[in-house]
């Protein structure tokens, strides 16, 4: 089973959001040792518990801190932006890092519609003529496909210019989006932990769908979601329960942060029996290492996916460093 990581700089415990960003490196630098695939970061504004707003920035620095794992956004929130500008900046990322760079691509903002406002989003429905101008100046920047004259933008190019592109994906959380990816001819990620359904009927969706395009000749899909391993299942469903009680917070309108599992434990006991800690428990992998990689493969089979996305989650930085390395050391001992 081929695992990746996705990073989304989690603010853990008393640490602020500038430390949570510099963790993100160290988590890099333990994913490449512990041989996963990739580390996609994710991109969020104005969330206190999350660290990372700017993925590309990251991207930059890991470009540098290693040298053998593929580095990705998932995603940039593409109708945040120029799509002149993302492709600049991923065109210069793989500059850095030829045959690294992935870029992940979502339709939504990744914020709430008044932050939107501010970041002067243009909003989710300008996505598919976006995607359309970035991937044009991705291939022509690349020499790929060179836009032609006929082109209203034939005399605007992307710098700096190829001789490579990085691959582009769409994240997924609908069969709407997981069509359009395939028909685009483009790799697609299924959030799950986002979308908190199976993962299996977008990939259908996405399969039938498929085009093969300048960016892919087969389909290729991944599931991103969230796990977590320690050495015993009761340990490990103990220190997921911070994670636990900020998703019931912020799906009941409470949102807010844990410090210690403890505090979380408490809020957790206010909602027992309820529908909402229910979703959140039923979706939960937080099992010794080996029930947790057993998980991740049957929802690969299930799914129909090439690749698993596991959200690097703990309580710490050494536990979420910690179960990457059980997880990883359950899949190698599988083999």
């Amino acid at each position: 089973m081929i695992l990746s990581v996705l990073d989304l700089s989690p603010v853990t415990g008393d640490a602020t959001q500038a430390e949570a960003v510099r963790e993100t490196l160290k988590i890099a630098r333990a994913a490449e040792r512990f041989g996963y695939h990739r580390l996609w970061l994710a991109e969020h504004h104005n969330i206190q518990g999350l660290g990372s707003p700017a993925p590309e920035i990251l991207i930059a620095a890991l470009t540098q801190a290693t040298t053998t794992i593929r580095l990705g956004s998932g995603g940039v929130m593409l109708v945040n932006y120029s799509p002149l500008k993302v492709a600049e900046v991923f065109m210069e990322l793989e500059a850095l890092a030829p045959g690294r760079i992935d870029l992940g691509l979502g339709r939504a903002l990744g914020a709430d519609a008044r932050t939107g406002g501010a970041l002067r989003s243009v909003g989710s429905d300008a996505f598919p003529q976006y995607f359309h101008l970035l991937t044009s100046w991705l291939l022509d920047a690349s020499g790929k496909a060179p836009i032609g004259d006929e082109h209203p933008l034939h005399d605007i190019h992307a710098s700096p210019a190829g001789p490579s592109h990085p691959d582009v994906f769409v994240l997924c959380t609908s069969e709407e989006s997981a069509m359009f990816a395939g028909q685009a001819g483009v790799g697609m990620v299924f959030a799950e932990f986002i979308a908190r359904t199976d993962a299996g009927p977008a990939i259908a969706a996405y399969r039938r769908a498929f085009r093969p395009s300048s960016f892919r000749t087969e389909p290729w899909t991944g599931v991103a979601l969230i796990a977590y391993a320690a050495e015993t299942a009761e340990q490990a469903w103990r220190e997921d329960a911070m994670r636990r009680a900020a998703n019931v917070s912020m799906l009941s309108g409470r949102r807010r942060r844990f410090l210690d599992p403890a505090s979380a434990e408490t809020f957790l006991n206010e909602y027992a029996g309820t529908p909402v800690r229910q979703l959140v428990e039923a979706r939960t992998i937080a099992e010794d290492a080996a029930t947790v990689r057993s998980r991740l493969a049957e929802k690969a089979r299930e799914a129909d996916a090439d690749e698993i996305f596991v959200m690097a989650t703990g309580p710490s930085l050494g536990a979420r460093i910690g179960s990457l390395e059980l997880i990883a050391n359950a899949n190698r001992n599988a083999v």
